[in-house]
């Protein structure tokens, strides 16, 4: 068996997140904000480590004391950093986040110049991607260049060397300079990958032909409404070349569909919401980790839906990634797999 130097790389984002200290205020009343570490890529890699994996970040931070935030968080978290360059002319991105359950998460990005939008084709080369077992990517490192060369390069890597690569679709609107553009980038992609995952929300943005069809209400970047025929897209994604679609549905659980045309349906573990960011990568980290033990996909997303459900209940997204034994014995008690 090949030994590979780690379990699962994320590419992608990394942030601040400062999150509402005032569950239920609206976000003018907001008093003061918990500080901790965001960025899907991140949350996956944290969620992948606590499980046991050997997991590695590859993304970018600027030479500042937030940057050292990150970094820091990450180390104590076990998440290799050494593939995490230091960018000198770019700032550590932020999200300002305000929760309102059970349906209203508003936030805001400070992304201006941002350092993980700097990864570069020579990170990626350093990164020695054919070291590892599997390759995440998530859908806002294709927004913009250097990072989107760099990501299609990634991408390629792996799939030249027989290494699954997961798309998190990731579609966050005011990320692309044109709402259309985050289809097209995505479907070039799309041939590269053994398995995407996103929202009914999202898999509809991969497919969009008219900005028209997307609303954002209350500043609910993560949760657009987008108009479209959800089946229609599930099916030109797959057209693409995708082995597996994990369509999450919240509470509801995830459908799989398969490009030999099977329909599975996995159900989710019922909690009362706290928030819901974070939950998605929650359900990435543990549908990862059950993927690289060999299970099949019912087991592995049962595993992914029991991360997810224990992050809603939760007021943070990385610092709340539940650990092997917290799954199992909340799987255990919620009926098993």
């Amino acid at each position: 068996m090949k030994n590979n130097k780690y379990d699962v790389i994320t590419y992608g984002r990394s942030s601040i997140d400062l999150y509402s200290q005032n569950i239920g205020a609206e976000f003018v009343d907001i008093k003061g904000f918990d500080a901790f570490v965001g960025g899907s890529p991140l949350n996956i890699a944290v969620g992948c480590s606590r499980l046991g994996l050997k997991a590695a970040l590859l993304t970018g931070v600027g030479e500042d004391k937030v940057g050292d935030f990150i970094i820091e968080f990450l180390k104590k978290e076990n998440v290799e950093t050494s593939l995490i360059p230091r960018i000198r002319t770019a700032r550590s991105s932020a999200v300002v986040l305000g929760i309102e359950p059970p349906d209203r998460f508003p936030l805001v990005y400070y992304r201006d110049n941002c350092a993980d939008s700097q990864i570069t084709i020579d990170d990626v080369l350093v990164a020695d991607i054919g070291q590892c077992r599997l390759l995440e990517i998530s859908g806002t490192a294709i927004n913009m260049e250097p990072t989107r060369s760099s990501a299609f390069l990634a991408a390629e890597i792996a799939h030249d060397n027989d290494i699954p690569v997961v798309l998190d679709l990731d579609f966050r609107a005011d990320q692309w300079h044109d709402l259309r553009s985050f289809g097209i980038t995505t479907r070039a992609l799309l041939p590269k990958v053994k398995i995407a995952l996103g929202t009914e929300e999202e898999i509809l943005a991969a497919t969009l032909s008219d900005a028209s069809q997307v609303s954002i209400k209350h500043q609910q970047i993560s949760a657009p409404e987008i108009a479209g025929d959800i089946e229609i897209s599930i099916e030109k994604i797959l057209s693409l070349g995708v082995e597996y679609l994990l369509v999450k549905r919240g509470s509801q659980g995830v459908t799989v569909y398969s490009k030999s045309g099977d329909v599975l349906k996995v159900p989710g573990f019922p909690v009362e919401v706290l928030n819901i960011l974070g939950a998605g990568d929650a359900f990435a980290s543990g549908f990862i980790y059950g993927y690289l033990q060999g299970w099949d996909m019912y087991k592995s997303c049962r595993m992914g839906n029991a991360s997810g459900a224990q992050v809603v209940l939760q007021s943070g997204c990385a610092n709340f990634m539940p650990y092997l034994d917290e799954s199992m014995k909340f799987i255990e008690e919620h009926g098993g797999f």
